[in-house]
């Protein structure tokens, strides 16, 4: 396999010219993702067991060879063996007695929040004089664990729910935020952030449902290490009625780090308020707001289908932040996630006085979008969510921060040798939802922790692990380009490629947006860039004049084509094919079965032809025998060759009593169709699924490669295959006899992550090159990876 799309981004030469200005001599070196570990490998080999397992803050033993990390859902701490970084191995997981939410370590013992509380309103909490209108029950402990043995040493009862344990870096002191969580779902009257609220708000949509006001009021608690286990204690900070905080009988602290002067930041997330504890004589020694931010050309809208329009604003939005890290002994940066009404979609680098010195913007929505990596669905609430920050310094001097965003599971790398103006390194992939992430300098090493897992939805929680010291990262294969306004050109789940030179490259995305769209792919950059942006469009009426007897409902049809001056579209392209005469074929997937109530047919297949301005100037339908007995598996890919145009199936359609997809080939020039039939091969999975085509490509003289793959990812993928096969004289109702061209499962673990679901695009240069691109699912239940692969010259 080739790696032609090895990229060098922009930031690398911003990153270069900072590190020239700053006299070094040598060029910058880059992380690599070099494993991905399913934590559910931890309970099984192979992860053939659907139990949820989390994976939610990882750190590394004293030498950096063994993880650990905790797994909320299980209530289990974890360990992986990373002695080999390549070939992270299971090493068992300890029980615990309830559900760990942090963890950090220091010399042979690894300290572990747990939280203990059942979270109960207790009676005759209302109204306790503290503007807390009840108090829940609410309790943890701080396990200590051995790392070598996994044998608990002591168990420490702690002020109430943890969320976060730092160690300081000289082994003294852990610090331990209690949150004491608040209950989103319970109702609180009283006055609130100036506004009086009563039970009955708690009706309406955000109201006084779930805002603070629910004691007990959150703490630091610190234990000092001195001593010998089985003898440490607690001591407790107070945060309530610090000056300006913005809910003052409920801190709820979020997160805490302390630096080399054993100055504790803790983020009061909720209060959007920063607080400096000494953890010698747990005194507070400043605290202030977390601060705002104004954005500019951000998605605040969502919409289904997706639509990202970076077009609106949202002033004084508070930062809210969650993660927070020292940098200096002076500077820390915040991961402004936001909870409540906040969240400013980036980070910032304050200074322990308060004075924020640097913030994101709205950069790191722009590169979630300029990546793929936009999670539309959350535009109305926090972007890309950024949610946690880790600092670390390498053995060579190179100064580190990483930023993880939860919703669009990226891990974004900046460059902080000037740490009060990052300048971004580069963006590397993650599992989905990554949310802990911890530096092991002495390794050159980076983990972090993606929570979510859903076997069902082809998710498996991971520890990602990516290591320091390439010439070139390996993450993005593709990014888009900037339009005349200075926002990058949106686009996602792409479904199909085509090719008639070796450097450009056409692709679409599928209905998960809305305005069906062509993209031009400059195949000369790496990574390759999406330069062109063509919106298919209705002007001359074609679609709307189709037939609506048997074939279209009115209403469907109408649904088919926007409100709007272009008459843009929204069909589900699966394949595109350039077409001889020029333009564009394009093949759009129906939407529904024939007698199905749980699926009702809205759309029909379509093959829809388009010039190089995106006007629909032909649509060519099934016939109404074949349309009567639709399976929602249609049309995935298409190809032009020697007058006719031919579409692949996904799966048989039984209802017309097939047991294999059909090849559809349309005559152009006699206007009728012919149908192939192809043989799929078995399913592999350990977890079952079905197995289908999503591409076909003309190779020529009659022979066309096909893209054949099973429904299942990670763990679970088996089947990810291209095969070619020719139609020299085959007849109407003939099978066709396949032929492997390569077995894609190598290819799509190099990566170092878990194997992608839907590869949906292929395409052959004129050189001989195979290009094939995985479908993200515009960020839906997926980490938004998108891998778009050469493979070489693998055909004969």
């Amino acid at each position: 396999m080739k790696n032609l799309f090895r990229p060098t981004p922009i930031a690398a030469a911003l990153c270069a010219l900072v590190i020239g200005a700053q006299a070094q001599a040598v060029e910058p070196k880059y992380l690599q993702r070099v494993a991905a570990f399913p934590v559910c490998e931890n309970l099984e080999n192979g992860c053939t067991d659907d139990t949820e397992t989390v994976a939610e803050i990882v750190v590394a033993s004293e030498n950096g060879k063994m993880l650990v990390y905790t797994d909320s859902q299980l209530e289990v701490l974890g360990f992986v063996d990373i002695a080999d970084p390549t070939n992270p191995k299971p090493a068992g997981t300890l029980e615990l007695s309830g559900e760990p939410t942090s963890v950090d370590v220091q010399g042979k013992y690894a300290f572990v929040g747990v939280n203990t509380s059942s979270g109960d309103v207790l009676p005759g909490s209302e109204d306790n004089g503290a503007d807390l209108k009840f108090t829940r029950d609410m309790s943890g402990e701080l396990w200590v664990v051995n790392m070598h043995t996994h044998q608990v040493v002591q168990q420490i009862d702690l002020s109430g729910q943890p969320d976060s344990v730092a160690i300081s870096p000289n082994g003294q002191h852990v610090a331990i935020a209690i949150e004491n969580e608040r209950n989103e779902d319970i109702c609180v009257g009283g006055t609130y952030n100036g506004q009086e609220v009563d039970e009955d708000d708690c009706e309406n949509e955000g109201g006084a449902l779930g805002v603070p006001g629910q004691g007990p009021a959150g703490v630091l608690d610190i234990v000092d290490l001195s001593g010998k286990p089985g003898t440490w204690e607690k001591r407790t900070v107070d945060l309530t009625n610090l000056d300006s905080m913005l809910y003052q009988a409920d801190p709820e602290p979020e997160y805490v780090d302390i630096n080399k002067d054993n100055i504790a930041v803790l983020t009061l997330q909720e209060n959007n308020h920063i607080a400096l504890i000494d953890v010698v004589s747990g005194e507070v020694v400043d605290h202030y707001p977390a601060g705002s931010a104004n954005l500019e050309k951000i998605d605040t809208k969502e919409e289904d289908p997706a639509l990202i329009s970076l077009t609106n604003t949202q002033n004084e939005r508070l930062h809210e932040p969650d993660g927070v890290t020292w940098v200096t002994r002076h500077l820390f940066a915040t991961a402004n996630e936001g909870d409540l009404d906040g969240g400013s979609r980036g980070f910032s680098v304050i200074d322990d006085a308060g004075n924020e010195l640097f913030n994101s913007g709205n950069s790191n929505d722009h590169m979630t979008v300029r990546l793929g990596h936009y999670p539309d669905d959350r535009s109305k609430n926090k972007g890309n969510e950024p949610e946690n920050v880790e600092y670390m310094e390498l053995e060579d001097g190179t100064k580190l921060l990483a930023v993880c965003s939860e919703r669009a599971s990226l891990v974004f790398i900046y460059d902080v040798m000037d740490p009060a103006n990052p300048v971004l390194l580069q963006t590397l992939p993650a599992g989905v939802g990554p949310e802990g992430i911890k530096g092991i300098p002495g390794r050159n090493l980076l983990v972090a922790a993606s929570e979510e897992d859903s076997r069902d939805d082809k998710i498996r929680s991971v520890v990602n692990i990516y290591q320091y010291g390439y010439d070139l990262p390996s993450y993005p294969t593709i990014q888009s380009a900037d339009r005349i306004d200075g926002t990058p050109i949106p686009w996602g789940a792409l479904s199909g490629l085509a090719a008639n030179s070796n450097e450009t490259a056409y692709t679409i995305y599928d209905s998960f947006y809305q305005q069906s769209c062509i993209f031009g792919i400059d195949l000369t950059q790496t990574p390759a860039l999406i330069n062109q942006e063509i919106v298919l469009k209705d002007s001359g009426e074609i679609l709307s004049g189709l037939t609506t007897d048997d074939v279209f409902d009115s209403a469907d049809l109408a649904a088919m084509i926007n409100d709007d001056d272009d008459k843009t579209v929204n069909l589900d392209p699966e394949g595109i094919a350039i077409a001889s005469d020029g333009g564009f074929w394009i093949a759009s997937e129906g939407n529904g079965t024939w007698n199905d109530t749980g699926r009702p047919i809205k759309s029909r297949n379509l093959i829809v032809k388009a010039d190089a301005d995106g006007d629909i100037t032909q649509a060519i339908t099934l016939p109404d025998a074949i349309n009567a007995k639709q399976l929602r598996f249609g049309f995935e890919g298409v190809a032009e060759h020697d007058g006719k145009v031919y579409v692949a199936f996904q799966r048989a359609w039984t209802g017309l009593g097939d047991s294999m997809p059909r090849i559809g080939i349309y005559d152009l020039a006699d206007e009728s169709w012919s149908f192939l039939f192809y043989p799929l091969d078995a399913v592999e999975s350990p977890n079952g699924g079905w197995i289908g085509l999503s591409e076909i490509t003309s190779l020529g003289n009659g022979e066309f490669m096909v893209v054949e793959r099973d429904n299942q990812a990670g763990p679970d993928a088996a089947v990810k295959r291209l095969y070619k096969f020719d139609t020299t004289g085959l007849a109407d109702g003939d099978t066709v006899a396949k032929t492997l061209v390569r077995d894609l499962m190598d290819d799509l673990k190099a990566p170092g992550g878990l194997v992608v679901e839907k590869i949906e695009g292929a395409a052959v240069l004129p050189n001989g090159d195979v290009l094939i691109v995985n479908d993200n699912d515009g960020v839906d239940d997926s980490n938004g990876e998108t891998q778009l692969i050469n493979l070489g010259k693998i055909l004969n």
